[in-house]
């Protein structure tokens, strides 16, 4: 008899310890590159040059779906950083809908170019972990989109 071992369950998300960087933004469309040059700045500056393209990348699709998506006056940016990894939170006021990741599509041959809807696919497949927090219990106030990205060989 062959015995089958079960993955075990996910570990659940818990905040990591480290430098924390802070930036709020207004909810325009300058957002996003604002956003995407200060987790870049923050990232060459703490050691983490080799995470810079997928910080920038992600971050980017989480910001512009706050911007697209949301009537929030602001966005606040939160990135904490170890030697091992970096967590990145974008906060929106709106609590709305939590996002969840669209299911990967293929796109029929003759159809035009959309690029709508992949934005958490990319995050899902760059980082190490992402998800959501509501903020306000019964009555949430707001949510955070945050990822997950690990340094490799550290």
């Amino acid at each position: 008899m062959t015995s089958v071992t079960a993955p075990p369950p996910p570990a659940p998300y818990f905040p990591q310890r480290g430098e924390r960087y802070r930036l709020v933004v207004p909810n325009a469309p300058t957002a996003p590159k604002i956003v995407r040059d200060f987790v870049a700045t923050v990232l060459c500056a703490t050691g983490h040059p080799g995470l810079v393209d997928d910080a920038r990348l992600c971050v980017s699709e989480v910001v512009s779906n706050a911007y697209c998506h949301t009537d929030s006056p602001q966005v606040r940016v939160e990135v904490t950083v170890n030697h091992r990894q970096v967590t990145v939170y974008v906060t929106d006021d709106e609590p709305g809908r939590l996002p969840t990741p669209p299911p990967p599509r293929t796109p029929a041959p003759d159809a035009g170019v959309d690029e709508g809807g992949r934005g958490l696919v990319l995050v899902d497949g760059l980082a190490a972990r992402w998800g959501t927090t509501a903020y306000g219990a019964r009555s949430p106030h707001s949510k955070a989109v945050w990822f997950t990205l690990v340094a490799s060989g550290r």
